[in-house]
């Protein structure tokens, strides 16, 4: 039987975290304290890996990619609750009910991530159905309450104009929700923003944890992570805000091979002007293959045992990137 650890029963007793579920002693608890995340009360940079369709892999995969990603150094993986890119593997069903296999796997995969000191990041997303959406998120919050490893992704790139987009109004009421059966959940709604006005809005009326930044896709984007960042976080203090700036999906392999194919170093330069800028975490994103007619490898996008695990599906370079990075940080 895991034994909780001491910092976790003093945060509980301090109302930081709510209480825990029944029968479960976490060992993982994920915090903010200004512009840093914190594990277990400890400020920590998050080092992550895209993991998208992971309620569609089975446990032995997961348990062996997620066992693979700490022993690098990573410390954080990104997981979607409503996923149909191959096979629908979206844990719950258009009306907000829980879908068997996949919410016990949600479930399997963030307590064998806080076994390992892991953070799981588990995004919802917006496709034109508002019940939907609300519905899924509903749902995953009251199924995930108390598990103090998680943050949620109210709305995926919730700032582009198509199908995906919600009002910041709208998620304010979601957050306002969330936090009322799960006050200690953490959640964003990665986006962007064009100038400290729309930063103060995007933030207040949100009302948002930490900001999540989706980066550009171009040869030019890992030389100007540094940089960025320092102006995200100058454009924080000017509106009185000290929250973490988090790169959750930075560019990837295989997104327009022809105009941008990263290699190693770019990679690393990226991470390491993230840290360098005073980001509070970054993650090695990847996905399938837009070249190919059947889109493979397709990664995380596609977690199903038919296709293999995360580790057989990258690359040579994307191992290798794993195998550095954590290094190349000073985080080892």
């Amino acid at each position: 039987m895991r034994v909780m650890k001491p910092v976790l029963i003093a945060m509980v007793a301090a109302g930081v975290l709510p209480a825990w579920p029944q029968n479960y002693a976490p060992q993982t608890a994920l915090s903010i304290a200004g512009a840093q995340f914190c594990l277990n009360g400890e400020p920590t940079f998050l080092l992550g890996c895209s993991y998208y369709g992971g309620c569609g892999a089975n446990n032995t995969y997961m348990e062996a990619d997620l066992r693979w990603l700490r022993r690098n150094g990573f410390n954080w993986v990104r997981v979607w609750a409503m996923w149909n890119a191959y096979e629908n593997v979206s844990v719950t069903d258009k009306t907000g009910a829980s879908r068997r296999p996949y919410m016990e796997r949600l479930r399997n995969l963030v307590e064998f991530a806080d076994s390992l000191g892991m953070v799981v990041d588990v995004t919802f997303h917006r496709d034109n159905n508002a019940q939907e959406h609300w519905a899924a998120l509903e749902t995953v919050t009251r199924e995930l309450e108390g598990y103090p490893n998680v943050y949620f992704d109210l709305a995926n790139e919730r700032d582009v104009r198509d199908a995906r987009y919600v009002e910041l109004t709208e998620l304010g009421k979601m957050r306002d929700m969330v936090k009322s059966i799960d006050p200690g959940r953490l959640v964003t709604a990665s986006g962007t923003w064009g100038n400290e006005a729309e930063l103060r809005e995007y933030i207040e009326v949100a009302k948002l944890d930490f900001v999540a930044p989706h980066l550009a896709r171009t040869p030019e984007a890992p030389s100007r992570t540094e940089d960025t960042t320092r102006v995200y976080l100058a454009q924080l203090a000017a509106i009185g805000h000290a929250l973490p700036v988090h790169y959750q999906e930075p560019f990837r392999r295989d997104y327009n091979p022809h105009h941008f194919q990263p290699v190693v170093d770019d990679f690393l330069t990226d991470a390491l002007g993230a840290i360098k800028g005073g980001a509070a975490g970054w993650c090695l994103h990847n996905g399938s293959n837009r070249a190919a007619a059947d889109e493979r490898p397709r990664r995380c996008f596609d977690m199903r045992p038919s296709e293999g695990r995360l580790y057989v599906q990258l690359d040579d370079i994307e191992r290798e990137v794993v195998r550095r990075v954590a290094h190349h940080l000073g985080l080892f």
